[in-house]
């Protein structure tokens, strides 16, 4: 299974690539396409799934039963990073640099001194303004890099650095001829994808770690790999929904983009994505809106992304009660500001299907003075008007370029929406 998830992070550096990996893994476990917006007619024991504006995945499985019900689990396709700017290269002193910027709540320091590359979506001219080509792209291949100041230009550097998002993070891509301009750039773009570059029309491209994840640790107990928050949820969600079809009722898996940006877009999970997705398999189900409001009310989201385990070295940065550690289990997620979706019921609904199924879980608060992130949950069961819990596996250097976890850790959580979503 870890193999398998290092595998899917390698085939997922955008979110645009995280939603084609999440299909290519349905797809083989027989689940059928949809075209988003168009009317489905679904059949009992059926399997299927729809993108939506690219980056978002969202699949489902109907039971093989009449009896009616509804699990959802949701997850994000994107991470932290950072972004191709429009118009971005930038020819100076004879450096072919590319102008980006921060993309979430990344740890700006641990993307320096790295290989970097790009993937994204790039937009070609088409029949008519309304008709643009959409064309995947990744580089593959080390493209880019942030050099650090040597500290014989910094004496200080050891003592904490001070890096502008704008000055200090910009990747260095090429070594240019005079009188080579600011349009280099573009055309490497357009040479790539075998295009010229008044073909290119736009790109959302991605600056990714081009670095393999790796097991490390004395017995190989641990997982380094960048993506890690949320690409650990993302595989784990559709791990368990392909590998099993429920009885009963209705089991969706939804993957939205721009979690880590606040969710309020058009495939967020602050949207209406997901109600949307709901009207629409319960129509073609022949079942109304009093069905899935009758579902809705007795169902359950399980909302899936990474948690904070307690890191050794810095113990004191942890709440005095609540210390989930690696390999100890999945975290329950909880929060009396709602930041992490769950009440004193769905924790206790959680715990106890971990207990029935023997799958070893903990639970995670923030100190009272340090506010930790928050997540789609709330957002989602607020859309909804549904029960929700948080959950995830625990990392340590999360938003780093690269993060940790443990290895057991991975299989409790997909062991979990395996029981959750049969």
């Amino acid at each position: 299974m870890i193999q398998e998830l290092l595998t899917f992070i390698t085939e997922a550096p955008s979110p645009y690539h995280t939603a084609r990996a999440g299909e290519a893994l349905l797809s083989a476990a027989g689940f059928s396409p949809l075209v988003w917006g168009k009317p489905w007619l679904l059949a009992p024991g059926g399997r299927y799934y729809t993108k939506a504006f690219g980056s978002a995945l969202l699949a489902f499985s109907v039971g093989t039963k009449t009896k009616r019900g509804l699990r959802i689990a949701a997850a994000h396709t994107d991470f932290p990073g950072f972004r191709v700017k429009t118009s971005a290269g930038l020819a100076r002193d004879g450096y072919g640099l590319v102008n980006v910027e921060p993309y979430g709540g990344l740890i700006l320091s641990s993307w320096l001194d790295r290989p970097l590359s790009l993937a994204g979506q790039i937009v070609l001219r088409g029949k008519d303004a309304f008709s643009p080509e959409l064309c995947l792209f990744d580089f593959a291949r080390p493209l880019l890099t942030i050099p650090r100041l040597a500290i014989h230009l910094d004496r200080k550097a050891n003592e904490g650095e001070k890096l502008d998002r704008q000055t200090s993070m910009t990747p260095v891509a090429a070594l240019l001829e005079k009188e080579i301009g600011d349009e280099f750039f573009l055309e490497k773009l357009a040479r790539e994808i075998g295009h010229k570059p008044e073909d290119i029309l736009s790109y959302d491209l991605n600056v990714y770690l081009a670095e393999s994840g790796s097991l490390l640790g004395l017995d190989g107990e641990f997982v380094s790999a960048p993506r890690l928050d949320n690409l650990t949820s993302v595989h784990a969600c559709l791990s368990a929904l392909a590998g099993q079809t429920a009885e009963n009722g209705v089991r969706v898996v939804a993957l939205f983009d721009h979690e880590e940006v606040g969710s309020r877009t058009k495939q967020g999970a602050d949207s209406s994505l997901l109600p949307h997705l709901l009207e629409a398999i319960y129509r073609g189900l022949e079942l109304d809106a009093d069905d899935l409001a009758d579902d809705l009310a007795q169902g359950f989201l399980l909302s899936v992304d990474a948690a904070h385990g307690l890191h050794p070295n810095y113990e004191d940065k942890a709440d005095p009660t609540n210390r989930p550690r690696l390999g100890q289990g999945l975290v329950i997620k909880r929060a009396a500001s709602q930041s992490y979706a769950g009440d004193a019921a769905s924790s206790a609904i959680i715990s106890a299907l971990c207990a029935e199924h023997d799958i070893p879980c903990q639970t995670f608060a923030n100190r009272s003075d340090i506010p930790g992130g928050s997540t789609l949950g709330s957002m989602a069961s607020a859309r909804l008007g549904i029960r929700a819990q948080d959950v995830g596996v625990p990392l340590l250097a999360m938003h780093s370029a690269r993060e940790l976890m443990a290895v057991s850790d991975q299989d409790a959580l997909t062991r979990l929406l395996s029981a959750f979503l049969f």
